[in-house]
């Protein structure tokens, strides 16, 4: 067995859909392999983090302290009534801070959950038989096999002139919800491009994101959501999806 065989095996390994006698090979092989292991350790940390509990973000313990230290304190020989107003007003800012707070630590975790989501979904692409349900380089072909498969037809472009070549697209699934998988490929290494229909979302410029080895270019377009998900670097990733939006453009 070798290394790349070992990759795709890893994720039936840790699903526990691997039969007996590829188990016993895989972790023959690990156990000599030390790039294998890490990688497998790897996938075990991104599968931990996938659970509920390894979502769960902890706000720091001297959030309340910074800002109660920022309210202003009553007069020394305040009458009760105004002590009192003063405790109520320092309550609301208190709650609209906290609230704010709240919902910029909510909207990070969700943000650090779907990244896990893509990364986990370009994963389990790479087992065998599972990367593409429409097979082809033509961009023609490729969009109109998600016609009455998703609400929004997702944009495809060819790229085969600037080094990344279309493979072809599938179906897959992102926080619970359909989406559509573009697949490239840059040398040996596969690009997924994740969209999801966002309506009414603004358009927002693009940001990277690693995780467990992937990089994750990840932008807002036109009323989509779309990740690019390889193991490429970033600078190339990046280059991708530069690429992919100029080529809409045209």
């Amino acid at each position: 067995m070798n290394c790349d065989e070992a990759s795709i095996l890893m994720h039936a390994l840790i699903d526990g859909e691997l039969d007996a006698g590829h188990a016993r090979e895989l972790e023959t092989h690990i156990a000599t392999c030390a790039t294998c292991a890490a990688r497998l350790r790897e996938f075990h940390e991104l599968r931990k983090m996938m659970t509920p509990a390894g979502l769960r973000f902890a706000a720091p313990a001297d959030l309340r302290a910074s800002i109660e230290g920022k309210l202003p304190a009553p007069p020394a020989a305040a009458s009760r009534r105004s002590i009192i107003k003063g405790f109520a007003a320092g309550a609301t800012l208190s709650a609209l801070a906290a609230s704010g707070v709240l919902v910029m630590v909510m909207r990070t975790d969700d943000q650090k959950r779907i990244i896990g989501e893509v990364v986990s979904a370009h994963l389990r692409s790479l087992q065998a038989q599972h990367l593409t349900d429409v097979v082809s380089t033509d961009q023609h072909t490729v969009k109109p096999w998600f016609n009455g498969r998703l609400d929004v037809a997702p944009p495809v472009a060819e790229l085969t002139a600037q080094g990344f070549t279309l493979l072809g697209g599938r179906l897959d699934y992102v926080d619970a919800k359909p989406v559509a998988a573009i697949v490239y490929r840059r040398r040996v290494h596969i690009i997924n491009l994740f969209c999801a229909p966002a309506p009414g979302s603004a358009n927002s410029k693009a940001t990277m994101e690693s995780l467990h080895g992937f990089n994750v270019r990840r932008w807002s377009e036109n009323g989509l959501n779309l990740w690019a998900v390889s193991d490429i670097n970033t600078d190339e990733l990046m280059e991708f999806g530069e690429k992919f939006e100029a080529a809409l453009k045209q």
